[in-house]
């Protein structure tokens, strides 16, 4: 038997989801059963009656997973799959920003990892961050880690002021 006969059939009996992301190679595009972007495929997963979540990603990816579907066991391929974007935002600098202004709500973007998001008030992604912080009710709003996506945002909501997490040492 073939490896991908193998797999599928192993799939079947695990009652596996497979997600892949869009950024995959052809050959894991080719065995999942959805292709997408990181936040539609958890939440794909969420609708889909499965025991098991194979998330063809990286570690961000499958977290956000885990987050929404607490009730089923998601697994990745590659461990070492990391997202540079994740880690450039971690929950100190978060806590530092909150020290230093505590009139702050804290926004920050889907690419990051769990225990960041613990630290926000808010999760967006690229295509709601706009309207996620006109709807927070602060006219300070520290948004990370993106540089360019913060900048997006300011200038769609020019009385919020976005602060980036690379640029704490120029606000103290």
């Amino acid at each position: 038997m073939q490896l991908k006969e193998r797999f599928l059939k192993l799939k079947k009996e695990k009652k596996c989801l497979v997600l892949g992301h869009n950024y995959q190679k052809p050959e894991i595009q080719e065995v999942s059963d959805y292709l997408g972007d990181s936040y539609d495929l958890s939440v794909k997963a969420k609708e889909i009656n499965s025991d098991m979540i194979l998330f063809c990603g990286v570690d961000f990816m499958a977290e956000t997973a885990a987050i929404l579907n607490p009730n089923k066991k998601v697994l990745m391929p590659d461990l070492k799959a990391k997202c540079p974007m994740a880690k450039m935002l971690n929950p100190e600098i978060i806590k530092t920003y909150r020290r230093k202004f505590p009139e702050a709500s804290v926004a920050v973007y889907i690419n990051t990892t769990a225990v960041t998001k613990a630290e926000a008030d808010v999760v967006f992604t690229s295509s709601n961050g706009t309207k996620i912080c006109s709807a927070l009710n602060s006219q300070k709003i520290l948004v990370g880690p993106d540089f360019n996506l913060s900048q997006f945002i300011q200038k769609q909501l020019p009385d919020i002021q976005p602060l980036l997490s690379g640029d704490l040492e120029k606000t103290q």
